[in-house]
């Protein structure tokens, strides 16, 4: 499996937008990951 190419900084991030209400879509978009690898 590939590692990650996020740092924990981006990751923190991508989720506390998912948190404030930020559409799935709209947050893979802008960081480059899928909608799979969010959930994950």
């Amino acid at each position: 499996m590939k590692a990650s190419n996020l740092s924990d900084v981006q990751k923190a991030f991508i989720l506390k937008q998912g948190n404030d209400g930020v559409p799935v879509a709209d947050i893979g978009r802008k960081a480059g990951i899928s909608q799979a690898t969010y959930f994950n």
